[in-house]
C-alpha cells in the first residue's frame, strides 16, 4: 500500500513538472517569429526595362492617292518583292495626257515664234549695218558737194540732191534702229511665251505623273487594300486620302515599343535589348536601342501630349525603337513583341533579394529599442530630433543573436529579382527575406526562428 502511494506521488510530480516545462515552452514560443532567410551575396547584376509593342520595318511608306481617279491597272500583289522604280499602279489618265499633249504643242509653237523673231532681229540688224554704210557714203558725197558748191563748181541742184540723200540715209538709220528695238521686244515676248508654255507643260506633266505610281525603294508590298476599278481620292484638310498600298523595306526590322514614363529616364541610345515575339515563342532576338521619342503619348488615347492643349494626369508612355540584329526572314509587320532593354550592368556587386527590402520610421525604431539591445539599435538608427521621427528609412532585417536587427542600407542598380547594396551590408550576412506579411509587421529586436523549409510565398498566398 505504501509503495502504491509512492508511485502515485512520483507520477503526479512528473506530470506537474512536465506541465510546467510545457507551459514555459509555449509561453516563450509566443514571442518568437518564424521567418525565412537568405545570404547577402556577390554576383553580376543587370537592370532591365520591359516594354511591349509591335514589329515594324525601319523604312516603310504608305503609297497614297495623289489624284482623283479610277485605278485602271495594279501591277503588284500583296507580299510581292519589288525593285526601286518598278511600276506599282496606274490611274485613269486620258484628260491629263491630253493636257500634256496640248501644252507640248503650245510650247513647240512658242519656240517656232521665238525662232522667227530671232531671224527678224538678225534681219533688222543687217539692214542697220547696210544703212550705216549708205549713210557713210552719202555723208562723203554731201561733204564733197558742199565744198564744190562753195567754190561755185557745181549747180545748187546737185548740192541739194547730195544733201537730201544724206538726210535720207540718217532717217533710214533711225528707222532700222527702231526695227531692231521692235524685233528685240518681240523676241523677248516670244521667249516668255516659251517659259509660260513650259510651265504649263510641267504642271500638266506633274498631274499626269500622279496617275502613275512607282516604287521609291526596294521592298515588299505589305498591304494592298484596293482593287482595279476602284476610285481613289486625295486627302483634303482633315480628311485623309485613299491609301493604295504599303511598301516596306524588310532588310532592317525594328521593334517599336512603349516604355513607361517612370522607366524612360534610364533608357539610352545604344543599349542592348532582348526581343521576344508572340508568334515565335521560345525564341529570343537581339537588338539595340536606336531611337527614343521626345514626346509622351497618353496611354489610353495614343495621342501625343504635344498635340493636346489640356494637361492630363493619365499614365504616359514614350516610343522606343529597337533595331533587330538577327531578324528572321518570315517576320511580318504588326506582330506583337516584347523588348527587355538592359539599362545598366555591374560586375561582382553585393546584392540581396528585392523582397527583403522594407521601410521603417525612425521614431518607431527608437520607441522599440530595449535596454539590452540599445547600443545595437542606435548603431542602426541613431537618435534624431523629434521633427525627424517620421522620416522613413530603407533597410533590411539582419539576424544577430537570434534576433531581427534593422539595418539601414543604400541601394544601387535593381535587377529583376535582386538589387545592389552599396552600403550597410557585407557578403555572407544572413538577412530575413520573408514572408511578406512578416516583414510588414516585424519589430526591431524581435526574437526569430528560422524555417527555410516551407515555400517563401506560402504565407503570402494565404
Amino acid at each position: 500500500m505504501k509503495n502504491r502511494k509512492k508511485i502515485l506521488i512520483a507520477v503526479a510530480v512528473v506530470v506537474v513538472i512536465g506541465a510546467i516545462i510545457a507551459f514555459t515552452v509555449l509561453r516563450s514560443g509566443k514571442n518568437v517569429t518564424t521567418v525565412q532567410t537568405g545570404k547577402v551575396a556577390k554576383q553580376d547584376l543587370s537592370a532591365t526595362v520591359s516594354a511591349s509593342g509591335e514589329i515594324k520595318p525601319k523604312t516603310y511608306v504608305n503609297v497614297g492617292a495623289n489624284a482623283f481617279g479610277r485605278i485602271t491597272k495594279l501591277y503588284v500583289r500583296e507580299g510581292e518583292h519589288v525593285k526601286k522604280g518598278q511600276m506599282l499602279a496606274q490611274l485613269e489618265n486620258v484628260q491629263p495626257e491630253a493636257d500634256v499633249n496640248a501644252n507640248r504643242a503650245a510650247l513647240d509653237v512658242a519656240r517656232t515664234d521665238s525662232t522667227a523673231q530671232a531671224a527678224a532681229l538678225k534681219t533688222a540688224q543687217a539692214n542697220l549695218a547696210r544703212a550705216e554704210a549708205d549713210l557713210e557714203r552719202a555723208k562723203l558725197d554731201y561733204q564733197r558737194a558742199e565744198g564744190l558748191y562753195g567754190e561755185k563748181l557745181i549747180a545748187k541742184a546737185d548740192y541739194d540732191a547730195k544733201k537730201a540723200a544724206y538726210d535720207s540715209a540718217v532717217a533710214t538709220i533711225e528707222q532700222n534702229r527702231a526695227s531692231i528695238a521692235q524685233a528685240k521686244a518681240q523676241l523677248e515676248s516670244s521667249q516668255r511665251r516659251i517659259a509660260q508654255a513650259n510651265a504649263s507643260l510641267v504642271r500638266s506633266s506633274d498631274v499626269l505623273s500622279k496617275t502613275e505610281y512607282a516604287a521609291p525603294f526596294d521592298g515588299v508590298i505589305t498591304n494592298l487594300p484596293v482593287r482595279e476599278g476602284e476610285t481613289v481620292v486625295i486627302g483634303i484638310q482633315n480628311a485623309p486620302g485613299s491609301t493604295m498600298m504599303t511598301l516596306a523595306d524588310m532588310s532592317i526590322i525594328t521593334a517599336e515599343v512603349k516604355v513607361d514614363e517612370t522607366d524612360i529616364v534610364n533608357v539610352k541610345i545604344g543599349q542592348p535589348a532582348e526581343v521576344t515575339i508572340d508568334a515565335m515563342p521560345k525564341k529570343i532576338f537581339h537588338g539595340t536601342v536606336t531611337e527614343i521619342g521626345n514626346n509622351a503619348v497618353v496611354r489610353s488615347t495614343g495621342v501625343s501630349t504635344s498635340q493636346s492643349n489640356i494637361a492630363s494626369q493619365e499614365a504616359k508612355d514614350f516610343k522606343v525603337v529597337v533595331t533587330l540584329s538577327d531578324p528572321p526572314e518570315n517576320l511580318r509587320p504588326g506582330l506583337s513583341t516584347t523588348a527587355k532593354i538592359t539599362t545598366a550592368t555591374k560586375k561582382d556587386v553585393v546584392t540581396i533579394p528585392i523582397q527583403a527590402l522594407t521601410v521603417r520610421q525612425r521614431g518607431d525604431l527608437e520607441k522599440k529599442e530595449g535596454k539590452k539591445d540599445k547600443d545595437a539599435v542606435q548603431a542602426a538608427s541613431p537618435a534624431v530630433p523629434a521633427a525627424k521621427a517620421k522620416e522613413e528609412l530603407q533597410g533590411v532585417f539582419v539576424i544577430r543573436n537570434k534576433k531581427a536587427e534593422f539595418v539601414a542600407v543604400e541601394t544601387g542598380v535593381a535587377g529583376t529579382t535582386d538589387i545592389e547594396v552599396t552600403k550597410g551590408l557585407n557578403p555572407g550576412d544572413e538577412i530575413i527575406t520573408g514572408s511578406y506579411k512578416v516583414l510588414r509587421t516585424l519589430k526591431n529586436g524581435a526574437a526569430i526562428k528560422v524555417d527555410n523549409s516551407a515555400p517563401k510565398k506560402e504565407e503570402e498566398k494565404s
